[in-house]
């Protein structure tokens, strides 16, 4: 008998998404009489949760809890009160058990009883449930400090780095041992990826067998100070200046270079991948980095991250900013069939000969003996090569240069090749519209990290640990995908509500 009653206490939740939808609809009447005075900020959150089914996230709990003790609160309540919160941009989980006591609506939409809400302790240990590691960071709270990271030599510069050089030796590193799906976030991104990610791709909003990303890093500033203290005796000694190990409560973390704004911060660098074919800007695969790390590390060991966690997306093109301007990162793209999009650096574009006798510009056109560059005349997939003709040579009238170069009516044509330089030579070509066109949607990313920060507060979190960091930031985009989703107007769900 003691075991029967023992198993029941697991959290199981009869009817499903279909119970919670009879249950808040029979309370939210009996406190809202009349629910046409709530506005419509209001009744847009309430009919994005009226539809979110978080049902599958029971069963893939159920093994995290005890079969012994108290019953537990159901986990996709947990999840949607806590992405309840977040949709209304509270920050402190203190602040959010509070108003879980004072606002009815709140805890019905939460799915819980008004009056019997859960505490601070039952969020963070739900928390703790969702976190695959028994340390709450990912590092060892004692470590060597770190060097602060160089500044930009110029305004606007990043963290200077030789990137060839870390690309050249990371890349086959990673592809000769690649990563596996079991960071401690390993589970969070399973209830992101099986409750959001995959709704949005079989909504058409993603399309995964034809997947375009976008990918970018911005700073994540989490506190003012490192907070570290000495555990040696050198202070004892007279040594102030000791680079002996410090204990820090924020071990993943360390200090970087804002480019942007020109400053040190304390944080994470955040990599963010985006659907950039994707109207609503939706973020797929995430990694916090320290904040001393150049955008180029952060990339590489995000990419591989998320090819390990995500093996059934069909990458076909790739849009990266100026830091990750390498020649292997371009070979990598070549080896997975990969199309990059990567914008070129700003130093050391100079022209050069290609073939000892033609210039050939930064974005990859050649130029005649004259001086002029050449035209498109289309490009060879299969051959990877594009072609260029004579700039002054018509299909119609052929060559009617004064000094032509080649004895053809056609006039002279260039081609140039993939392999000679996957840098420099693209298809499409840089200069091309086609290519500008697909580029441009690069932006895609920078829109999704705005959201991020300043829609969805996401610096405002004062976690001290990396296990409340990912929580706060995979909750957030599990809100960003539920504001893609198609949703009924509030006349037509308020009739339904009244027709009910």
């Amino acid at each position: 008998f003691f075991r029967l009653e023992a198993i029941l206490l697991l959290p199981v939740i009869s009817g499903g998404h279909s119970a919670y939808q009879n249950t808040f609809l029979s309370d939210f009447l009996k406190f809202y009489p009349d629910p046409f005075s709530i506005s419509k900020d209001t009744w847009e959150i309430i009919i994005e949760f009226w539809h979110l089914d978080l049902s599958i996230t029971d069963q893939l709990m159920a093994d995290r809890y005890s079969k012994l003790g108290p019953k537990p609160r159901l986990p996709s309540c947990m999840l949607r009160s806590y992405l309840l919160s977040i949709k209304f941009k509270i920050s402190s989980i203190t602040r959010w058990v509070a108003l879980l006591k004072e606002n009815p609506l709140y805890a019905l939409l939460s799915g819980f009883s008004f009056g019997d809400t859960p505490g601070i302790g039952t969020f963070y240990d739900f928390f703790t449930r969702m976190w695959d590691s028994d340390s709450s960071n990912l590092s060892p709270k004692e470590r060597f400090p770190k060097p602060k990271a160089k500044k930009g030599k110029k305004k606007g510069d990043k963290t200077p780095a030789n990137t060839e050089s870390i690309s050249s030796r990371l890349i086959p590193f990673l592809e000769r041992h690649p990563l596996k799906p079991s960071h401690a976030f390993a589970f969070i991104f399973s209830l992101y990826h099986d409750q959001f990610l995959i709704k949005s791709v079989s909504n058409g909003l993603i399309n995964a067998s034809h997947l375009a990303l976008a990918g970018d890093g911005t700073p994540v500033k989490t506190s003012s100070l490192l907070r570290k203290k000495r555990i040696c005796g050198c202070l004892k000694e007279g040594i102030t200046n000791c680079r002996c190990k410090r204990k820090f409560s924020q071990p993943d973390t360390n200090s970087g270079w804002d480019s942007s704004r020109e400053c040190y911060f304390n944080g994470y660098h955040l990599f963010m991948f985006v659907a950039s074919d994707s109207h609503s800007d939706l973020p797929v695969f995430p990694m916090l980095e320290r904040a001393s790390r150049h955008d180029m590390l952060s990339f590489l060991h995000s990419f591989f991250s998320m090819k390990a966690y995500l093996p059934e997306f069909h990458l076909e093109k790739l849009l990266l900013d100026s830091a990750m301007d390498a020649i292997p990162v371009y070979d990598c793209c070549k080896k997975k069939n990969i199309t990059p999009f990567i914008d070129l650096k700003k130093t050391n574009n100079g022209n050069y000969k290609y073939k000892d006798t033609f210039t050939i510009d930064p974005d990859g056109v050649p130029r005649c003996k004259l001086g002029l560059r050449m035209h498109h005349d289309g490009y060879e997939i299969k051959k990877n090569r594009c072609k260029y003709r004579c700039p002054k040579a018509t299909r119609k009238k052929g060559c009617f240069c004064e000094t032509p170069c080649s004895p053809a009516k056609y006039g002279r044509t260039v081609h140039t090749q993939l392999k000679d330089n996957p840098r420099i030579f693209n298809i499409p070509p840089r200069d091309s519209k086609e290519w500008k066109k697909e580029y441009d949607r690069r932006t895609s990313v920078e829109r999704s990290n705005k959201r991020e920060k300043q829609d969805y507060k996401l610096e405002d979190g004062r976690h001290r640990s990396s296990k409340m960091w990912y929580c706060h930031l995979y909750g957030i985009m599990m809100c960003q995908h539920l504001d893609a989703w198609e949703m009924p107007s509030i006349e037509t769900f308020q009739k339904n509500l009244q027709a009910s």
